[in-house]
């Protein structure tokens, strides 16, 4: 107990103490405006911009000018998609982003898959962000470093993990004075890159003009088509995060769909003003890719080439300084998203159920973990290759997109009676749908053999992982089912039982006293309870049934959601004690709601003892016939973490083995 009192004060001491969620306002508290959504889902599609333009401007291999087209497909790109994912949040407006538009809209298989490929995306979020931004500080930095930037990448993801088990607006608060500092800096880049070179457009205009003769020259006509779309493919990073505020809707403040659509606004023109600005700015400057360093890096040293020593160099500092906390901002969208999607996939049985249990900081802790710790391998595997992991996060987020462009086609073209603006929302995600398609086959094609063939192996792997653990839950179920059948009608005939003139049973405080763990009025409990009367037939007087409503992202969404969960439980419990009334048995209920079943139950049990003095615990637990490691994972095995404690305080509790 001693450890535990310290590990306590440890975890409240970095992560902060637990938070009421009876609190009216805590949904309030916790939730992004428009604007610190944009800094907290916004940045990862904001920060592409640092690694989506450079990959796709270096693969236009000696025809820079040809970035002109690029420019132009790339932001229109963003502009259709952000779009079409406007409409799938007025669609979903509880959230659920690419899972569940493919799991609602095509089939719960197609679900998994985009749901597998978008967590997959997720880890590749944080780990590509926070590699990126190590680079662009270590590109302005002493080549004798260049040792430590793994390292600095590692303690990064480690930071940001220990920010989020804090709490969403706690990690994106201290991130937005930098977050603007990057906008304004890059802004200004933009600008200056224009207005410097329009003294002598005319000059710039004929340059760029004979350029572009000379590719077509060169290239031919299809040539310039294949390298275009080459690069167009390849930078396709710069779309990834456009489908992060679809996915995050739950945290964001009411109306959450107004709110959404403020903040993909905020995105969309953000992203493509930056994009589109930034390869210009390389075409301008004439900027040539230079080992160690990042193509922005090399824009940036020549915009301020001719300020001055002390002034250029601290812009150039400044502005990297920006560019490298952006990253790690953007990471904070596969921390914010990540474990949601881990969630809602969970809460349908498709991951392990502890994935959608909030911690007492009301966040979804075990989600969060994965995330980093999942992050952190692949940081250290990759040995932090830009190059590598983008390759990886470019074919697993246009998955998702297909699939949800798809899906949300199919719906337009089913609703096209219903729908007044059918043709026009059909067009918008039709062409989405032409986009996302092209760009993940293109890339898969250009980058199989150079990594793309892993992050396929690594979704496949994820999807046959969540159809074995559905497959187990769906065999457990219809176990219990057959259990709530049986219980059910012994439960019917045991009503008969009960005499309307016979006295209501009377409270001993010196009877014995079964106290039982429930988890609603089912074939679980009632087993246990019969367990019970088997093994000690008369000998308890007094029942007590407790039972917490476990609060987890399914039901955290509102206070209504939080009431309509106490209400059921209420009414759960009252139908025990109705049945051991009838039976002739004196009765009483105990109930909480939390995030810990265990703390919640310690909570109530000096109540209930100080009542209840002569009593005793019951808890039913499922036993399988051959239980693997896997059951073990699978299943909650609480009943044991309250018998610890209760024993610690003198307290007997026996659990009931329930074979399965």
């Amino acid at each position: 107990m001693a450890i535990n009192k310290v590990f306590r004060q440890v975890k409240t001491f970095f992560l902060g103490g637990a938070r009421d969620f009876r609190e009216r306002s805590i949904f309030h508290q916790l939730a992004l405006s428009a604007f610190l959504a944009w800094v907290g889902l916004g940045s990862d599609g904001l920060s592409s911009s640092c690694y989506g333009p450079p990959e796709a401007f270096k693969a236009l291999q000696g025809h820079p000018t040809l970035g002109i087209f690029v420019a132009i497909g790339t932001g229109i790109t963003i502009l259709i998609i952000a779009s079409s994912y406007s409409h799938i949040i007025e669609l979903f407006p509880h959230g659920g982003g690419g899972y569940l538009v493919a799991s609602k809209l095509l089939s719960p298989e197609m679900g998994v898959i985009s749901g597998s490929a978008l967590l997959i995306d997720y880890i590749l979020t944080i780990t590509i962000s926070i590699a990126s931004g190590a680079d662009a500080i270590f590109s302005f930095l002493p080549i004798s470093l260049i040792g430590y930037k793994l390292w600095f990448a590692a303690f990064g993801v480690l930071v940001l993990l220990l920010l989020n088990l804090r709490g969403i607006k706690e990690a994106v608060m201290p991130l937005v004075p930098v977050f603007l500092l990057f906008v304004a800096t890059h802004l200004i880049v933009i600008v200056y890159a224009v207005i410097s070179h329009l003294a002598n457009f005319g000059t710039v205009y004929h340059e760029t003009g004979r350029e572009l003769a000379t590719s077509f020259n060169t290239l031919g006509v299809f040539g310039v088509l294949f390298l275009v779309l080459k690069a167009y493919s390849l930078g396709a990073g710069t779309f990834t995060g456009i489908e992060a505020v679809s996915n995050g809707l739950p945290v964001l403040r009411e109306p959450k769909v107004e709110t959404a659509k403020k903040t993909m606004k905020y995105m969309a023109i953000s992203l493509s003003v930056t994009v589109m600005g930034l390869m210009m700015a390389y075409i301008l400057f004439d900027v040539r890719d230079s080992p160690g360093k990042t193509l922005n890096a090399i824009l940036f040293e020549s915009v301020t080439a001719s300020w001055g020593g002390f002034y250029g160099v601290g812009f150039v500092w400044i502005t990297l300084f920006s560019e490298a906390v952006l990253l790690f901002i953007a990471a904070q969208t596969g921390f914010l998203d990540g474990p949601r999607v881990l969630a809602n996939m969970a809460l349908d049985k498709w991951l392990p159920t502890r994935f959608a249990m909030l911690s007492d900081r009301l966040v979804t802790e075990k989600g969060i973990l994965v995330m980093g710790i999942a992050s952190l391998i692949m940081m250290l595997a990759s040995n932090g290759s830009v190059d590598f992991l983008i390759v990886l996060y470019s074919i697993n987020v246009f998955i998702t997109f297909t699939l949800s462009q798809l899906g949300m086609v199919k719906h337009w073209w089913e609703q096209r009676e219903a729908e007044k603006q059918w043709f026009k929302k059909l067009v918008i995600n039709g062409i989405g749908l032409t986009l996302t398609t092209f760009i993940l086959i293109s890339v898969l094609i250009l980058k199989f053999n150079e990594g793309g063939w892993v992050t396929m192996v690594i979704t496949g792997v994820l999807v046959l992982g969540a159809f074995f653990i559905k497959n187990h839950y769906n065999k457990t179920y219809a176990t219990l089912k057959r259990l709530d059948v049986i219980v059910e009608a012994a439960v019917l005939s045991g009503s008969d039982v009960h005499d309307s003139s016979s006295p209501d049973p009377v409270y001993d405080p010196k009877a014995k006293t079964a106290a039982i763990l429930v988890n609603g009025f089912n074939g679980l409990g009632l087993h246990t309870l019969f367990s019970v009367f088997r093994l000690f037939g008369d000998n308890y007087k007094n029942y007590v049934f407790v039972e917490i409503g476990s609060i987890d992202a399914g039901n955290f969404k509102g206070a209504d959601e939080i009431d309509n969960l106490g209400s059921f439980v209420r009414n759960e419990t009252s139908k025990y004690m109705d049945y051991m009334k009838e039976h002739g048995y004196y009765a009483e209920a105990y109930f909480s709601l939390g995030t810990d079943v265990v703390d919640e139950v310690n909570k109530l049990v000096p109540a209930i003892t100080e009542k209840f003095p002569n009593i005793v615990f019951f808890g039913g637990q499922l036993v399988f016939t051959k239980e693997s490691l896997m059951d073990r994972w699978l299943h909650n095995y609480t009943v044991f973490a309250i018998q610890r404690n209760l024993y610690v305080h003198g307290i007997p509790f026996i659990i009931l083995p329930i074979k399965v």
